[in-house]
C-alpha cells in the first residue's frame, strides 16, 4: 500500500535538528509484519541511494513481535542484514513481556491476550493448550528449546532509549516533567495518555510508537510513527535530517 503521507512532503521541526551529515530513519511498531518491513526497507534503501547519504542510522522503536504472523522472521531478517543501514534496536512492551515469560510461565496468561500466541506459533510452538488457558509451563519449555540464541541476545540487548541531537527515541513515550535521564522503564515502554495528551515541551523532541494512529503525528514536542502496521498494512518511518522531518511508509 502506498501511503498518502509518503516521502515527498517535508516539514520543518522548529529548532530541533540532528548533526550535519547524519540522517535517521525511525521505524514504528512492526508486530510480526516481515512483508511490510521488507517493503519499507526497499524504499529506505532507494532513499539512501538517491541522496548518496553516507551516515544513515535506522532506529527500530520496538514491538517487533506479537499480533502479526512472522515475529521470528522479522528478527531473523534484521539479524541477517536485511536493513539498508546500521541500526539501533529499542525495546517495546511486547519484547519486555516476552523476556518476562522466559522467567515466569504465568505471564502467558496475560501475553496470550495481546499477541503472544502468534509469536510462539512463529517459533513452531503448539499453542492449542495455551489458547484454552492451560499448558503454560509446557509452552515455556518448548519456547526455550526453539528460541535461537541469537534471537534471545537480540531481545535481551534491546535498549530502553537512544538519543541523538535534539531527538530522544523510545518506544512509548516519557513522563512529562521528569528529566529524560530519570525516566522509568515502565513509562518508556507503556505510557500512553499522560504523555500523548501533554502539549508542553520536553528536553528533546520525543520520537515514539506504541499508540496506533491513522497517520503519523508530527507535533512540536513529539513524533508518533506507529501506524498500526499489523492491522492497516502501513508501516511508517520518519526521516530526520538537520531540521527536516518527512515520512516514508510501506
Amino acid at each position: 500500500m502506498l501511503s498518502l503521507f509518503g516521502s515527498k512532503s517535508a516539514s520543518k521541526a522548529g529548532r530541533a535538528s540532528l548533526p550535519a551529515g547524519t540522517r535517521v530513519y525511525a521505524i514504528g511498531d512492526i508486530h510480526g509484519r516481515l512483508d511490510l518491513l521488507k517493503r519499507l526497507s526497499s524504499k529506505l534503501r532507494a532513499d539512501i541511494d538517491a541522496s548518496g547519504c553516507e551516515n544513515a542510522i535506522i532506529v527500530l522503536l520496538g514491538d517487533y513481535v506479537d499480533r502479526g504472523p512472522d515475529s521470528s522472521g522479522v528478527v531473523d531478517w534484521i539479524l541477517n542484514g536485511g536493513l539498508p543501514a546500521s541500526y539501533v534496536a529499542l525495546r517495546g512492551n511486547h519484547e519486555a513481556t516476552l523476556l518476562n515469560f522466559l522467567d515466569d510461565p504465568s505471564i502467558l496468561d496475560e501475553w496470550r491476550r495481546f499477541g503472544g500466541l502468534e509469536t510462539l506459533m512463529s517459533y513452531g510452538i503448539d499453542v492449542r493448550e495455551p489458547m484454552r488457558g492451560k499448558g503454560f509451563s509446557e509452552a515455556l519449555t518448548s519456547f526455550r528449546q526453539s528460541l535461537p540464541p541469537s534471537h534471545l541476545k537480540f531481545y535481551s540487548d534491546t535498549a530502553l532509549s537512544w538519543s541523538l541531537g535534539d531527538y530522544f527515541f523510545c518506544h512509548a513515550g516519557v513522563r512529562p516533567g521528569v528529566p529524560l535521564a530519570r525516566q522509568e522503564e515502565r513509562d518508556l515502554l507503556w505510557i500512553r495518555d499522560e504523555f500523548n495528551s501533554y502539549r508542553g515541551a520536553h528536553e528533546k523532541i520525543i520520537v515514539h510508537g506504541h499508540t496506533p494512529v491513522q497517520a503519523p503525528e508530527s507535533l512540536p514536542n513529539r513524533i508518533n510513527v506507529d501506524t498500526g502496521a499489523y492491522a492497516t498494512d502501513v508501516l511508517t518511518s520518519v526521516v530526520l535530517e538537520r531540521e527536516e522531518r518527512r515520512f516514508i511508509s510501506s
